[in-house]
């Protein structure tokens, strides 16, 4: 359960990661209130993780499942470059969290 939980955590990262381009610095009412909930939710799910699993590798794929979907999502939603180099380093970060999730 507690893998669930983290998975949940990082979608919801990516949620509010993505969420702040749409707050507009916080002053678009809806979107701040749904970015804030997202973090709260986000971090609450980590701390659920965080009972069983060892805390350097939950916040370590929570970030990287964080890391990983925000920057696919920037390329797909704004435009962001989709260069090889670039992709390959998101590649580096997904082998990074399977490797973490195999190991433990």
């Amino acid at each position: 359960m507690a893998w669930f939980f983290l998975f949940v955590a990082g979608l919801l990262e990516i949620g509010w990661a993505i969420g702040l381009k749409y707050t507009h610095g916080f002053s678009r009412l809806l979107p701040s209130l749904l970015t804030g909930a997202s973090m709260v939710a986000s971090v609450a799910l980590l701390g659920l993780a965080l009972r069983t699993l060892p805390v350097g590798t939950g916040y370590a794929v929570w970030t990287g499942i964080g890391t990983v979907g925000t920057a696919l999502l920037g390329i797909a939603l704004f435009g962001e470059p989709a260069t090889a180099l670039r992709l390959g380093c998101i590649g580096l970060i997904v082998a990074g969290i399977l490797g973490l999730k195999l190991a433990g």
